[in-house]
């Protein structure tokens, strides 16, 4: 009998212990996300770090109870902000992460529990998430079959009804990944394989997806979640539903929105008889403009509902101005009304004009902000912007906080017109906040006697490239008096060290190469201006052909990347190009009258230092 119950202890003794339906192991990390739990916006844990709730606590009835839930932008809690910190509470090889949540808003990168960074080549980490439709787990580890430590997107097959509680649950062996949804697993793979490969620096976040140049709030509830450093058995991810089974059973109970103006109403794409008028809100809402040339704004032009609104006002008449405002109402009887602003349609040929030229202004809100106010007391007609608008432009934070702010007042009674930057990144917010001709990337516009072609120079611009080719037929077919191109790398700079190290070698190529391909082109149509930025310094040349300095027939090229980056300096010598070099923060007023053109350069200070009178 004694030998017996020796080998029924043993037996049991083997078992791993994530097979047995109630005594499983202590997990790493165990928080509820219940009103009893959260104290002065902290998220007190059972087991595991606490968290800093990043925006003000609500919560929802269930039948169990309540639940946290994350709304408005800034939603998320820190649980640790380094590796340092969260490395103990991280699993290393084996894990399970078990959570009851829903989804209240869809959206491509929804984060519930992570520490991770996917930037470009980047991928590492975990995260337990979902897309537009499905639930997802993300992992890199150290044995990936490439070897580089990429990051795998497992997807579930069960499509979320949105404001429905659901179980979900992730688990990695150090071989084998799978996914559970209520209880039942939908994926098993092996494509990653060995110890999770974490990220040096990165923030374990609830609530929110977020790495170094994103941050995706969730919205919807959260009221639980645990993590191990064991891989659970499927007994146990059923019985651990099991035990809030009627969770799942309750209706759907979304939540609207959390409601506010994210991008104040701003302008875009100026026509003669057109005008694009832009803003963005934290939910869906409706979208409607009342414009008119008085202040009681008797006209309306709609769209349907959305979040980044846009709508173009037509039938305008040239050269007038008029009064606008812009309201939005959630679904809910939630409700935006903007003040009143101004602003004028493109001019006829024969009338003059005037417009802004900035660039770089990066996340200084504080210079582009004065400088946009300088500008705006000036009264352009539009905004010329050579690109890097933002520092990181896959933080939609840079664009929310850095660029819109700081360019007011001068966008809402005024269209910009932008190119990217190589800070830009390509990303996604560039083209959901630009209105422009397609593809975006390249354009043009035309505005009183003069043409622009505005051109990405961080990608293909040699002969042959699709750029090039549609650069050289618009310039061959213009029969615009000024021809302007604008784009953001220089083809010719004296800047001490972005194109050769000038203070510790005498070779360099002053300017940019890739971009200097394009100057044949310029020389050959009778291109006036070059408006390009980059280089966080001011610099105009005098007129170039060849590789030469003239006196006529050849165009100016001008930096003016002085919108709010990090200050830049020109190099010991003066190149044959160089007319006039400036470090400083800075900005350009082009005035044209016919075939009279003046330029006028001015400091933060709204100081005078460069000027050019060109007469065609």
């Amino acid at each position: 009998m004694q030998n017996l119950l020796r080998f029924t202890l043993l037996c049991f003794a083997a078992i791993p212990s994530f097979t047995l339906a109630h005594d499983g192991p202590d997990p790493l990390s165990h928080w509820y996300l219940q009103s009893k739990y959260v104290k002065e916006n902290t998220l007190e844990s059972r087991l595991g770090p606490n968290g800093q709730l990043t925006s003000p606590a609500r919560f929802v009835a269930d039948s169990s109870g309540d639940s946290l839930v994350f709304e408005g932008r800034n939603a998320g809690c820190i649980l640790a902000k380094d590796l340092k910190t969260a490395e103990p509470y991280l699993p290393k090889r084996e894990m399970t992460v078990s959570a009851w949540f829903s989804i209240d808003t869809r959206q491509n990168w929804g984060g519930i529990l992570g520490f991770i960074q996917d930037n470009g080549n980047s991928e590492k980490g975990w995260v337990l998430g979902y897309d537009n439709s499905t639930f997802y787990f993300a992992l890199a580890t150290t044995g990936a079959d490439d070897g580089d430590g990429k990051m795998t997107y497992f997807k579930t097959t069960t499509e979320y009804e949105l404001g429905k509680l659901y179980h979900v649950a992730a688990v990695f062996d150090g071989k084998t990944t799978e996914l559970y949804v209520n209880g039942v697993k939908e994926l098993t793979s092996d494509e990653q394989h060995g110890d999770i490969d974490y990220p040096d620096t990165a923030i374990y976040s609830l609530g929110a997806y977020v790495d170094a140049d994103e941050n995706y709030p969730h919205h919807g509830r959260i009221r639980e979640i645990k993590v191990y450093d064991n891989a659970a058995k499927a007994e146990w991810v059923a019985q651990e539903f099991a035990h809030h089974r009627m969770l799942a059973q309750e209706e759907a109970n979304p939540q609207e929105p959390h409601f506010e103006l994210l991008v104040a109403p701003y302008l875009q794409f100026a026509t003669q008889t057109s005008m694009t008028v832009m803003w963005h809100t934290s939910a869906t809402s409706t979208s409607v403009v009342y414009y008119g040339e008085t202040i009681d704004c008797t006209n309306s032009a709609e769209l349907n509902p959305a979040r980044i609104h846009e709508v173009t006002l037509k039938d305008l008449q040239p050269n007038t101005q008029y009064f606008y405002r812009v309201e939005s109402k959630t679904s809910g009887g939630k409700q935006y009304e903007s003040e009143v602003a101004t602003f004028r349609t493109a001019v006829n040929t024969e009338t003059p004009y005037a417009f802004a030229v900035i660039s770089d202004t990066q996340g200084n809100p504080t210079v582009s902000g004065q400088i946009a106010k300088l500008a705006w007391e000036q009264r352009p007609s539009f905004v010329l912007h050579s690109g890097d608008l933002v520092s990181t432009g896959g933080n939609h934070n840079h664009w929310l906080e850095h660029f819109f702010p700081g360019m007011r007042p001068l966008i809402n009674h005024v269209p910009f017109y932008p190119v990217l930057g190589n800070h830009e990144q390509n990303a996604e917010h560039y083209y959901n906040y630009v209105s422009l001709p397609a593809p975006e990337y390249y354009y043009t516009f035309t505005y009183g006697n003069c043409q622009f072609f505005m051109i990405d120079t961080n990608q293909k611009v040699a002969p042959g490239s699709e750029q090039y080719e549609w650069l050289k037929t618009s310039l061959s077919e213009s029969n615009a008096l000024w021809k302007f191109v604008c784009h953001h790398h220089p083809p010719y700079s004296s800047d001490e060290n972005d194109y050769g190290n000038l203070w510790k070698t005498n070779q360099g190529t002053h300017g940019d190469l890739r971009a200097r391909q394009l100057v044949p082109l310029y020389e050959q149509f009778g291109v006036d201006i070059v408006w390009n930025g980059h280089i966080h310094s001011y610099e105009r040349t005098w007129r170039v052909r060849k590789g030469k300095a003239v006196e006529a027939n050849a165009p100016f090229y001008m930096i003016t990347g002085g919108g709010g980056g990090g200050l830049e300096t020109p190099a010991p010598t003066r190149p044959f190009f160089q007319n006039n070099v400036r470090r400083g923060h800075h900005y350009v007023m082009v005035h044209i009258n016919g075939g009279t053109l003046e330029l006028k350069s001015y400091t933060l200070n709204d100081r005078l230092f460069d000027q050019l009178q060109i007469k065609k």
